[in-house]
């Protein structure tokens, strides 16, 4: 599904821009965050972390920007962000096929680092982002990663790298390197997981809509 253009002042780059996510539901979102929060506060975190995500991806210099989402688009999806369904499969294949599903250079990622800046995602984004680069590899401080970049998007370079362990990280930088391609690194940024990475994702990001709702949470469960 295709909607408008960004918004207007933002020059398109030579990159594709996927955001991987899931459609913020309770009881199949965030469920890490259950306890403290109930399911549907968890779920109302999610919504806010992809807005927060979506609106800074909107910002970027991006060729296409593209939600590649398990279920359904919400009130919560704005103008300028193309949709496509997430295959089925386990994590890694739904990410080969993410990229596998692009033409030219593309960079993913989560819902789940709603601090990220232009800044942050710029250098991968820039007209110049692959000159001398085969890769751009953010890593996640659990371990994992919150961003992957490839110039040429090839699903094997992913397929098979086990997920959401505290390995997963370095085996996909590994898996780039073991390829012969040259990796450069973004900055590491924290995931949304539990309620104490809620909290400091919020503290780096304090006026975003993920700050917002979760004082509103925390400030509900203190009266």
């Amino acid at each position: 599904m295709s909607v408008t253009p960004a918004r207007r002042g933002v020059a398109p780059g030579p990159t594709t821009l996927l955001v991987i996510a899931k459609e913020p539901l309770p009881g199949l979102v965030k469920t890490r965050l259950t306890p403290p929060f109930t399911p549907a506060e968890a779920a109302q975190l999610a919504e806010a972390a992809l807005s927060d995500t979506l609106r800074t991806a909107l910002s970027l210099p991006a060729r296409r920007r593209v939600l590649v989402l398990d279920g359904r688009p919400g009130p919560w999806l704005p103008p300028g962000i193309e949709v496509v369904a997430q295959c089925a499969g386990r994590l890694d294949e739904r990410l080969a096929a993410a990229f596998g599903g692009c033409t030219g250079p593309a960079l993913l990622i989560g819902m789940d680092t709603p601090q990220i800046t232009t800044a942050d995602l710029t250098p991968a984004l820039s007209p110049d982002a692959w000159n001398g680069c085969d890769a751009w590899f953010g890593p996640a401080d659990d371990g994992g990663f919150w961003a992957l970049g490839l110039a040429v998007p090839d699903p094997d370079l992913v397929r098979g790298v086990p997920m959401s362990t505290a390995e997963t990280g370095a085996v996909q930088r590994r898996r780039l390197v073991d390829a012969g391609l040259t990796v450069r690194d973004l900055p590491p940024l924290r995931d949304v997981d539990t309620a104490a990475d809620a909290a400091q994702v919020a503290a780096a990001a304090p006026h975003g809509q993920f700050a917002s709702t979760l004082a509103r949470l925390t400030g509900a469960a203190s009266r």
